[in-house]
């Protein structure tokens, strides 16, 4: 085995690991606080990824010229927008479900996802969409034959999830809004009786998962430069795989699991064969649900009586 060859896969694992992470910590926090798989969460995905080109594209008609402004510009605005795509559909769509079967919200998620889809391809076309690289610079490991090149935009990446989680993780611990999300988490109905809203909370969390969705929606439009209107349906499929793995419900888990996969997936493509990547994903994804169901820092479900 080609140390070179294994260590810049172990890099491009990491970078794609951590966009699997940012979008399962989406599916895992929400499943966790209303006991529900969004699947229209890799959605909200790819949503995000075309608002960051259509901001980008106002920022540079204006004259923005600084790189670091126009992203950061273009993240903030892509938080902002894609954080009210969340809200809006958890107020629309599923609140209106609340205390009904679990298998209502389930079929809606899908249709909300196929709603999504197929919004943006009559809004912006069927076509592949791409965005100009901005940061092209990288640095290499090793000799002119043989190195590991880290593109800057992959150390971008990682930097950004791991501030992402660290802010989350604050959010979660630190803070009355966090306290209140655990409370619901453990005990819906006691948090409500003990004066929590739990409608806002559940709006919120919805809100949490939008805008870390659309932080990596930012975070690979500027990496790989091209995404159309189905690109959210195999990465949030990739990304629940990893939020299972994890531990659905787990927010370590997530960001583990993510990562995992990432780096599993980017072995199996340099190493075996890229064409059934995807298959292995899946593989791995149904070897977890038959060995450990809990995943690797999930808990069993305990049934309350």
């Amino acid at each position: 085995m080609d140390f070179y060859i294994f260590g810049q896969q172990i890099v491009n694992g990491l970078t794609l690991g951590s966009i699997y992470g940012l979008i399962a910590v989406g599916y895992t926090m929400v499943y966790g606080i209303i006991g529900m798989i969004n699947f229209a969460h890799g959605d909200i995905y790819m949503v995000s990824a075309y608002i960051s080109a259509i901001t980008l594209a106002i920022a540079t008609f204006f004259g923005i010229q600084s790189v670091p402004f126009a992203l950061l510009t273009t993240l903030i605005v892509t938080m902002v927008i894609t954080g009210l795509y969340g809200w809006t559909i958890e107020r629309a769509v599923y609140r209106p479900l609340t205390g009904t079967t679990r298998l209502a919200p389930l079929i809606t998620a899908i249709g909300v996802s196929l709603v999504l889809q197929n919004y943006v391809q009559l809004a912006q076309g069927p076509n592949v969409q791409g965005v100009p690289t901005l940061i092209a610079s990288s640095i290499r490991l090793g000799d002119e034959n043989h190195f590991i090149q880290i593109r800057v935009m992959n150390l971008i990446i990682m930097g950004f999830s791991i501030a992402a989680m660290a802010g989350l993780t604050w959010l979660i611990h630190g803070t009355s809004l966090g306290r209140q999300c655990r409370a619901v988490q453990q005990d819906r109905k006691m948090a409500t009786i003990l004066g929590v809203n739990t409608a806002r909370i559940v709006s919120m969390v919805f809100v949490m998962g939008s805008v870390l969705a659309a932080i990596a929606g930012v975070l690979v439009t500027m990496n790989y430069g091209s995404f159309d209107f189905y690109v959210g349906f195999i990465i949030g499929i990739k990304a629940f795989s990893a939020a299972v793995l994890g531990g659905i419900g787990s927010l370590p888990g997530a960001m583990l699991g993510g990562l995992l996969l990432g780096v599993l997936e980017s072995l199996f493509a340099g190493f075996i064969s890229s064409d059934y990547k995807d298959v292995f994903a899946f593989g791995v994804l149904v070897a977890v649900l038959i060995f450990k169901p809990s995943g690797l820092l999930g808990r069993p479900a305990v049934e309350k009586v």
